[in-house]
Parts: C-alpha cells; sequence; structure tokens
C-alpha cells in the first residue's frame, strides 16, 4: 500500500479507472493477508484470534520460562522487603524505635511518596536504557537499603530509609509490566500479570510464616527479630538480582535466548495485535500522548481505587490479630487467603483471555469483594470473620492483572506511550496507599468498620469505572468498523 500511494503522490498514477483498479486489488490482497493470518470463522468481536500455530504455541512456552520465571523471582522478593514492615510490627520495631501509632501509619505511607514521584520518570527512563540492566541495578539498590532498614535508631531514621526504599523499588514493577506487554499479546497479557502478581499474593501469603521463622533469631548477635527480618530477606534479593540478569530480556528483536527466526516471530506477532500506532518519538512525546488521552486518566482513576480497595494489605496481620491468637497462629493465618486468591486470580485472568472479556470479570471480583467488606465489620464471630477476610481478599486480588493488561493493549500506539501510561497507573494507583493506611485505626479495632465501609465504596466505584470504559471502547469500535480496521480495542 505504501507503494501505491507513493507512486499516486508522484503521479506516476494519474487514470481515476486505474486508481480505482489499483485499490481494489490491495483491498482484496490485504483482506487475504487477513485470512490467513487470522482466520475469519476465529475471529472475535475486536478482530482477534486465539493461537493455534504450534510454532507460536512453543514460542510462548518458551517467553514463559524465561521471562515469567525471572521477573516472578524478582516481585516475590520486592514484596516481601516491601511489606517486611507489617510484620516488624508484631515484633518489637514500635517499642524499640519508641513509635506511636500515627509515626508507624507514616513509616508505611512514606514508602508510596516514592512510588509516586518517580515511577513516571524512570518508565521513561527505561525505554532509552536496557530494560534487564536497569531492573537487576535497582534491585541491587534496595537489597542494601532493605538491609539498613534493620539499623534504624529511631522514628526519623525509619522514615527516612523507608522514603529512599520506595524510591528505588517504583521502576521495578512498571519496568516489569513494560517487558511483559512488550512480549504478548492481549489475550495473553493478563495472564502473564496474574502469574506476575502471585508474587505480590505468595509473599504476603507466606511472609507471616517466613518472619515466625526468622524471629526466633531474636537477641542472636544483639539484633531484635524484627532487624534480622530486613537483614536476611535484603541478602536474599541481592542474590536473585545477579542471577536474574542473563534471562530477562529487553525486546523481541534483540532477545539474546532467541534464535533469530524467534524474535522476528516474537515481533511480527506483537505488531499483528495492534489496534493503531504511532511514529516512535521521545519519552516526552510519549508522555504528551498519554496524558492528552482521556482513556488513560479513566484507567488511572479505575486502578486506584482497585488498589485502595486493598489498603487491608499493610495491614491484614493486624487484622488478623484481632481475631484473639497468639503471635504464630496469628502469622500462620495470614498464609490461606492469600493462597486462595492466588489461585482465583490466574483462573480469572486466564477466562478473561480466553473469552477477550474484561468488564463482567472486573464486576463479578469486586462484587465479591464488597460482600468480604461488608461482612467482617458485622459480626465478631471469630469463624465468620476469617472467612470474610478470605472472601475480600480473593475479590480484590481477582482484578489487578485484567485491569493493568487492558490499558497496555489499549493505550499501546507507541512503545514511549505505553510505558508512560503503565508508570502513571502505578504510580497514581499507589497514591492510595499513602491515605489509605490512616483508615485503620487502633480505636475501630476489631471491627475497622471505617475501613471496611471504604473499601466496599473503592470497589463499587472500580466496576463503575470499568462499564464506563466499556462504553467508550464499544463507541471507539463503531468507528473503527466504520474504516473497515481489522482489530479492535477489547472490552
Amino acid at each position: 500500500m505504501s507503494t501505491f500511494n507513493n507512486r499516486r503522490q508522484s503521479g506516476d498514477i494519474e487514470d481515476k479507472a486505474q486508481i480505482d483498479m489499483l485499490e481494489t486489488a490491495y483491498d482484496a490482497e490485504a483482506a487475504s493477508i487477513n485470512e490467513k493470518v487470522l482466520p475469519q470463522d476465529k475471529v472475535d468481536y475486536s478482530g482477534f484470534a486465539q493461537k493455534t500455530d504450534p510454532r507460536e504455541i512453543k514460542l510462548v512456552r518458551k517467553l514463559d520460562l524465561y521471562i515469567m520465571t525471572s521477573l516472578w523471582s524478582m516481585y516475590w522478593l520486592n514484596y516481601l522487603d516491601r511489606n517486611a514492615i507489617a510484620l516488624a510490627k508484631l515484633s518489637t520495631l514500635v517499642q524499640d524505635l519508641n513509635m506511636t501509632d500515627v509515626q508507624y501509619q507514616t513509616c508505611v505511607s512514606i514508602l508510596f511518596a516514592g512510588y509516586v514521584i518517580f515511577g513516571i520518570p524512570s518508565n521513561m527512563l527505561i525505554t532509552r536504557v536496557k530494560p534487564s540492566l536497569f531492573l537487576c541495578c535497582i534491585m541491587m539498590t534496595w537489597a542494601a537499603i532493605s538491609i539498613s532498614t534493620a539499623f534504624s535508631k529511631n522514628f526519623t531514621g525509619l522514615l527516612v530509609t523507608r522514603f529512599f526504599l520506595g524510591v528505588v523499588e517504583a521502576p521495578y514493577y512498571p519496568g516489569a509490566l513494560l517487558i511483559i506487554s512488550n512480549f504478548y499479546t492481549r489475550t495473553e497479557v493478563a495472564t502473564r500479570i496474574a502469574i506476575l502478581y502471585t508474587g505480590n499474593i505468595l509473599a504476603t501469603a507466606f511472609a507471616g510464616l517466613i518472619a515466625a521463622g526468622i524471629f526466633q533469631l531474636d537477641g542472636k548477635l544483639g539484633f531484635a527479630g524484627w532487624q534480622w527480618l530486613f537483614i536476611i530477606q535484603g541478602s536474599a534479593t541481592g542474590v536473585v538480582a545477579i542471577c536474574a540478569y542473563p534471562f530477562l530480556p529487553d525486546s523481541p528483536l534483540n532477545t539474546r535466548w532467541l534464535t533469530p527466526d524467534e524474535r522476528q516471530f516474537a515481533h511480527d506477532r506483537l505488531q499483528r495485535d495492534r489496534v493503531d500506532s504511532h511514529e516512535p518519538g521521545s519519552v516526552w512525546t510519549g508522555l504528551r500522548q498519554a496524558v492528552s488521552d482521556p482513556r488513560v486518566w479513566l484507567f488511572c482513576l479505575m486502578q486506584n481505587l482497585h488498589l485502595s480497595a486493598n489498603g487491608f494489605k499493610n495491614f491484614f496481620p493486624s487484622v488478623i490479630e484481632t481475631l484473639g491468637f497468639n503471635q504464630i497462629i496469628t502469622l500462620v493465618l495470614t498464609c490461606p487467603p492469600y493462597l486462595i486468591a492466588g489461585i482465583f486470580s490466574i483462573t480469572v485472568s486466564l477466562t478473561s483471555g480466553k473469552y477477550n472479556e474484561r468488564t463482567w470479570h472486573i464486576t463479578a471480583c469486586k462484587a465479591i469483594a464488597i460482600v468480604g467488606f461488608a461482612l467482617a465489620p458485622a459480626t465478631l464471630n471469630v469463624g465468620v470473620r476469617y472467612f470474610a477476610m478470605c472472601v475480600f481478599t480473593i475479590g480484590t486480588y481477582g482484578v489487578n492483572s485484567i485491569i493493568l493488561g487492558w490499558a497496555a493493549t489499549v493505550c499501546s500506539q507507541s512503545l514511549e506511550k505505553k510505558a508512560v501510561v503503565i508508570a502513571m497507573m502505578t504510580s497514581i494507583s499507589n497514591a492510595s496507599f499513602i491515605y489509605t493506611p490512616y483508615l485503620f485505626r487502633n480505636d475501630d479495632r476489631p471491627r475497622y468498620t471505617i475501613a471496611m465501609s471504604a473499601m466496599a465504596g473503592f470497589s463499587l466505584l472500580c466496576a463503575l469505572c470499568a462499564w464506563g470504559m466499556r462504553f467508550v471502547l464499544i463507541k471507539q469500535n463503531r468507528t473503527l468498523a466504520a474504516t473497515g480496521a481489522p482489530t479492535k480495542y477489547p472490552y
């Protein structure tokens, strides 16, 4: 088509009948190519067909082995380091540093100030450097800061280390999402983000069990249990950062562990998955494209409301503690809700990818979460309250990968724009962790009525945003259909 347009613009083709004939021939050829690439009986409402080519299936499995194993290991430790403070509170952290309730809440929330401030600049930078080297370097840095947290002597020292931990951890998650979205198609990306997010879920699930073991070192070499927690987990993070580097890719066309044919195939299948595209530009062009797209702001609001409803996770051990069990049982009871949530999250993402559907999946998950949030403060029965905690954890964690994968597909017109969109969503959504800690007040124990009511409200608003996005994309798809576009926006 580009050759035809060049000839037409240069005046080589002047006869209108000849032009019409060539346009008709081109359209027929394009349709034939589309039929070969995407068999029409298998194309869904957005013009996408599920993969059936054995070569593609084999390629995706190889990508999973190298990419997902590395990113998952790194993210698991990212969350262990980030949430260690919630478990340290169950040791002697607050007493040793002479902190008040508000000071502890401030130390929890200050980490996310670093996320909000540095999330977008870091993902703009990652499009101009090697993502693999960049992510491993920042992981080594946050490992060192995590270890230094153990040597905090007072509230100020802990506050400073928490802030800088947020600064250096901020690039990881949006950077990992960018790598995933650069290698997987629209029906694959949500499941891979869900698999990545199980690193978060399982870190939270097993953090209590790990802490229970580490706390047995309390007093050894003059360190308290909470100090050993930061030292051991930070050291493990540094080791994984070194081991992950050879397996992390940068882009499909220069991935060292793919063959030349696999590199080209990986690149081509992502190009077919695009709805529209912009010419590559500067990082500032990508920023302008992102902030000028109203859909990006709706996705940011949706993700912010989702993570606002997820604000309980930084206080989950404290919420479980209100059931009245001792420290060891409390730590053990934090595990099952997250294990179930991890399985549920992957299942939801798989069905979302299989049917190329997002809105109803988000609505169903948020409805489940609302039931849990409503039930938890409604009774003091230990069994019912623990069941409610399982329910709202399951409903909340089922949504995250769908929203992020949806945005990465819809707003992928250029690498620079997609990088900024992912960073905007993660930064703006992480802002929720600055204010949600203040909803969990000791005065509201054991019901935490204010916090649970707020989480239910956030869940409802998140579902409404998903329906708003659905209506926007349906309208835009009608316009695309009128122009004869082969692919459309998924919803």
